[in-house]
């Protein structure tokens, strides 16, 4: 029995590094996806943690793909994704750096800032995961568009997130048509999208008939899922070591209280054996009628 076109080797790829990411479920689709379209150039807009970027990398690297991703963002996060301080881009920094040295270079800064460097169909994959109000995709989307070759490919993240003033759902629906376009459920949601008519490798996915894309899209949650679980396993030990870290402060502040309680019990009981010593001293005997008086001369 043939196996369906989308479960090929790549479909079931790991990617070799796991930082926080909303993108972990989509992997197996990303390596599917370099397989089947082969890209030369993939830029992405909005890179955080770098995860869909080295996903993209690990990816060319493994099938022989001599591909360069191009990761934009200002690593200082917005309203969305939150605010972050420089150890995000550093930590994108030192593993591109170190595992994809020849395979990802990093532009920070706002993407209008990069627009120019990349020619008119010069992109064979463009992510947008940037900022995610409905102006915000849009914007992107037109800036960036053209710089897509024909046949090459459009991903768009969070499609199926509709609160919390997401509207990348509303820039699918005006943009997705039948026949060039293919989304997922899961994993808040990706669109892929056939700039020009789809090239023959990935015509069958996006031509696929509805029970097929439902197979499609149940077999791609899966893997995601596997993935997912793998790098929760993988950030387990960091994690441990996170709880850790909280349980010796814990138990450092609790021994310091502990010590502390222990000298005002130390001190207490100095200074009770200090009233018991006065108070059976032959001065405290002898001057205790002037004490008699001057309780009385208080009442009068």
């Amino acid at each position: 029995m043939t196996a369906p076109f989308w479960l090929t080797p790549a479909a079931y790829l790991i990617p070799a590094h796991f930082p926080t990411s909303a993108w972990w479920t989509h992997a197996p689709f990303a390596s599917w996806l370099v397989d089947a379209l082969r890209p030369m150039v993939v830029v992405e807009l909005g890179t955080h943690y770098g995860y869909s970027a080295f996903a993209f990398a690990e990816a060319g690297k493994r099938l022989d793909v001599p591909m360069t991703v191009y990761a934009l963002d200002t690593w200082r996060g917005d309203d969305h994704a939150g605010f972050y301080e420089d150890d995000v881009f550093d930590y994108v920094r030192t593993t591109a750096r170190e595992d994809y040295a020849d395979r990802v270079q990093l532009f920070r800064g706002y993407f209008s800032e990069s627009r120019a460097r990349f020619a008119k169909s010069s992109v064979d994959l463009l992510h947008i995961d940037g900022r995610h109000a409905y102006e915000d995709v849009l914007e992107d989307f037109t800036e960036w568009v053209d710089t897509v070759r024909d046949g090459g490919i459009v991903l768009f993240h969070d499609i199926a997130e509709r609160d919390n003033g997401f509207g990348v759902w509303r820039l699918w629906e005006e943009v997705s048509v039948p026949g060039r376009s293919f989304a997922f459920d899961h994993g808040h949601g990706l669109g892929v999208l056939s700039i020009g008519k789809p090239q023959p490798a990935l015509r069958a996915l996006f031509e696929a008939d509805a029970a097929t894309a439902a197979g499609i899209r149940a077999d791609f949650a899966h893997l995601g899922d596997v993935c997912a679980k793998q790098g929760w396993l993988l950030s387990l030990p960091v994690e441990l070591e996170q709880v850790r870290e909280v349980v010796r402060a814990q138990a450092e502040n609790g021994q310091r209280q502990h010590d502390l309680i222990e000298d005002l019990h130390a001190r207490l009981g100095l200074e009770t054996e200090h009233v018991a010593a006065l108070m059976t001293s032959t001065s405290w005997r002898v001057t205790g009628p002037l004490r008699t008086l001057g309780r009385l001369l208080r009442r009068g």
